[in-house]
């Protein structure tokens, strides 16, 4: 390999094995950020896209996924300003819209997406959380202005985006609930949730938890029928958030009480090229929270490497990762057993 090459993961088509290939090494230009990738966070997104099941992440083959990564500046572009060589940063910076992922060892990043490393974290840590903060953030702070002295239920609290939501309306100072499954009860209360059975019916959790007056903000990391709960759930004059809400739904419900609704779509600023330099303000911000002991990510303790990364996306696929999976990049260890 010479020194204009980098190793990286690439998809030449959908449902195939990614392949550890030698492409051109980028380099920074005009507003970019040289990354020497450290780690790179594995997401739901990234198998859909493998799979050609995410038309709307519009990435073209052959592609290298990874949607989000941790690491080390290697060399800034013209025109950057607050970033130099050896800082250690974090974001969500491609692996959608023909923008190159996180699965090889360099990247030159659009430097607004990027926010430096939180000094608490590892680089494994960073790469679990750019897309599940920030998914989180602009529903609960850009859409619905989260404030202390509400009543939040976050649906899927055990989830991606769900476990980083429920820290984050804690950290604005709400009282939070928070739905799962029986297993999830210890986890969701260890952070600081009040935990509410995913079976319970909606008039019992909601006469219990509210008196019957609903929640004055929910946020729905589910979709489908339990965004329809949603609706149903919400206070007089709430507000209702979903990072999935694609279905149909009927309206009624939220209307007749006055409430009203938002959705996140976090991809946007990486397709469109609008709005990214919000998600380096966001990162910056909840990076204060971070470094403050008050949002951390739930991190899978097993380790893979380029090489291994199929297993990585197998542990996402089968639903029993414990926590965020995480791919070490430049590292070429076979997977470990959890502990």
């Amino acid at each position: 390999m010479t020194a204009t090459q980098m190793r990286a993961l690439v998809l030449t088509a959908h449902g195939a094995p990614l392949q550890i290939s030698r492409v051109e090494r980028p380099a920074a230009a005009e507003g970019q950020v040289l990354v020497r990738i450290k780690a790179s966070g594995v997401n739901p997104l990234d198998l859909k896209i493998s799979n050609g099941q995410a038309a709307h992440a519009r990435h073209p083959l052959p592609a290298i996924l990874g949607i989000d990564l941790a690491g080390i500046v290697e060399s800034v572009g013209a025109g950057v300003a607050g970033f130099r060589p050896g800082d250690e940063v974090y974001g969500m910076t491609g692996g959608v819209g023909g923008l190159q992922g996180s699965l090889a060892e360099f990247v030159a990043a659009d430097a607004r997406l990027l926010a430096p490393k939180p000094q608490n974290l590892g680089m494994r840590e960073a790469a679990a959380l750019p897309l599940i903060l920030i998914t989180a953030w602009e529903g609960l702070l850009d859409r619905a202005h989260v404030h202390g002295g509400q009543k939040v239920l976050i649906h899927g609290g055990a989830g991606g985006v769900g476990h980083i939501a429920v820290q984050l309306a804690r950290a604005f100072g709400a009282e939070v609930f928070a739905t799962g499954s029986r297993r999830d009860e210890a986890f969701i209360e260890r952070l600081g949730a009040a935990f509410i059975d995913r079976e319970t019916p909606i008039d019992a959790y909601v006469a219990e938890h509210t008196a019957g007056r609903g929640f004055d903000l929910i946020y729905d990391t589910v979709g489908g029928a339990v965004l329809d709960a949603s609706f149903n759930a919400v206070a007089r004059f709430g507000h209702v958030v979903s990072a999935l809400g694609w279905g149909a739904h009927s309206l009624a419900p939220l209307s007749f009480r006055a409430a009203t609704y938002s959705g996140v779509f976090t991809l946007l600023p990486l397709l469109t090229g609008e709005g990214r330099a919000h998600h380096g303000e966001i990162l910056r911000e909840a990076t204060k929270l971070i470094e403050a002991g008050k949002i951390a990510p739930r991190l899978d303790p097993r380790h893979f490497s380029l090489e291994t990364t199929g297993e990585a996306h197998a542990a996402v696929k089968d639903g029993h990762a414990a926590g965020r999976v995480v791919v070490d990049i430049g590292e070429r260890t076979r997977v470990s057993s959890p502990s």
